[in-house]
């Protein structure tokens, strides 16, 4: 089986967001495993406009985890790079 693994970096988690939790909602069945990461000002209490979230997905999901990662990398602003086991 193989594994996928899908990093996706928001470069204006504030003005895409609405975008990008569209898409994985309506991708969701796939999505096994998500955590959302954002950057922190290191002095600072304030949240940086970047964020990055992992997504495990699940195994065998074929042309539909190809056609997630396509919708996400369309978007402005966004950078996704995929891992396979």
């Amino acid at each position: 089986m193989k594994k996928i693994v899908l990093g996706i970096q928001v470069d204006n988690r504030f003005d895409n967001v609405s975008q990008v939790q569209n898409l994985l909602t309506k991708h969701g069945c796939i999505i096994k495993t998500r955590l959302g990461l954002h950057q922190q000002k290191e002095y600072d209490q304030d949240c940086t406009e970047k964020g990055l979230i992992i997504l495990e997905l699940v195994n065998n999901c074929g042309d539909r985890c190809k056609e997630l990662e396509e919708e996400l990398s369309k978007l402005d602003n966004i950078i996704v790079r995929k891992m396979e086991f």
